[in-house]
């Protein structure tokens, strides 16, 4: 990085924002920071941010600017030092609003994507005149994996991963971080349920600490690759996604490959489920189905004990929300051979009308 040009941070009174303004004074001697957000100054901890990098020895200059307004950003940028020209853009800010895509409005749309899009279109125009050496775009794995919930998420981030190869292309600097979650609770993962955080540990995905953050922050500058995924995986997990054929395929590479899937593997397991209900009685039928869906109603909620899930209460009651729905019917798509509708547990609101339901489909 260059010590003696200014380096921009949008977002920078969010945790990511204020964590790399911090790390660029203290660790790397960066002299001259332009720090913006939509409040600015106004902003929970701003104050102390910018005495605690003045005190550092930083020129910092902390004001409000709405970067997806063109206007805004242009009258940012004049206001630059020719001594200190910019040379170092990091685009951290962004929101979350989350909804299963169907349920997606307009409203949630323009209020995820304005932040991502909008801000970066603009800061990549408007900075193609300044001597910049780097642009780096912070974004998330949720558009390189997916994420449940986060379509609109998803989209942002794949734009910006898509810009940083664009400005690659033009022989622009840029890099896009497909960042992972990081533990801090005080960011956009402070709406993490501890349902969510254990969904995303299944999935393979751990939380970074600050310091494997900004380790890895500090590794991406040695590249010169316009699309990079910090991640902190864990391969024991990725192995068993693979050998369940459940593993995202950009991940495949990281595993021991699995066998072939076979091309009757819902049919097969049909089968062996009907094959074991048919030789027990109907009582003993229902409670199979039942210890089943207890099982793996636990597993999503992060329970070790199935038997803390009481069979006649709701599963709104339980702490369903529409996330954990979705993951207890695909499951029960996987383990029944069936092709359950994404409404199954608010259509059979408690364990106890789910294995009736399922015992009408699978023993008729």
């Amino acid at each position: 990085l260059d010590r003696s040009g200014t380096a921009l941070i949008t977002g920078a009174t969010g945790m990511l924002g204020s964590l790399i303004a911090r790390h660029l004074v203290h660790h790397h001697g960066i002299r001259h920071l332009l720090l913006t957000s939509r409040r600015g100054p106004n902003a929970p901890g701003a104050t102390e941010l910018t005495t605690e990098l003045t005190n550092a020895g930083a020129h910092i200059t902390l004001t409000a600017c709405d970067t997806t307004n063109p206007q805004q950003l242009q009258t940012l940028l004049t206001h630059i030092h020719p001594d200190h020209p910019l040379t170092t853009v990091i685009h951290t800010a962004g929101t979350l609003d989350d909804a299963l895509t169907t349920n997606l409005t307009p409203h949630q749309l323009h209020t995820v994507l304005q932040p991502k899009i909008d801000a970066a279109t603009n800061l990549h125009h408007q900075t193609r005149n300044h001597p910049l050496t780097h642009f780096i775009l912070f974004s998330s794995a949720a558009g390189l994996l997916g994420a449940a919930g986060q379509a609109n998420y998803a989209a942002a981030n794949t734009y910006l991963d898509a810009l940083a190869h664009h400005r690659h292309t033009h022989g622009l600097p840029a890099t896009s971080l497909a960042w992972g979650a990081w533990t801090d609770t005080n960011g956009m993962t402070a709406q993490l349920t501890d349902i969510d955080r254990t969904r995303m540990t299944r999935a393979g995905v751990h939380p970074l600490t600050e310091h494997e953050g900004l380790t890895l922050f500090d590794t991406t500058l040695t590249l010169h690759t316009p699309h990079l995924a910090p991640l902190r995986l864990n391969p024991q997990t990725l192995q068993t996604q693979a050998n369940n054929h459940t593993l995202p395929h950009l991940l495949h590479n990281l595993t021991r490959t699995p066998l072939p899937r076979a091309t009757t593997t819902h049919t097969t397991t049909n089968n062996n489920l009907t094959h074991t209900l048919t030789t027990l009685t109907p009582t003993d039928q229902h409670r199979t189905l039942l210890d089943l869906i207890r099982t793996h109603t636990a597993t999503v909620l992060g329970h070790t004990d199935p038997h803390t899930i009481d069979p006649k209460r709701t599963f709104r009651e339980h702490g369903f929300d529409s996330l954990a729905a979705i993951e207890l019917r695909n499951t029960l798509n996987t383990t029944t051979g069936l092709h359950l509708t994404a409404t199954l547990v608010f259509d059979h609101p408690t364990p106890e009308d789910l294995t009736t339901h399922l015992l009408t489909q699978l023993m008729p």
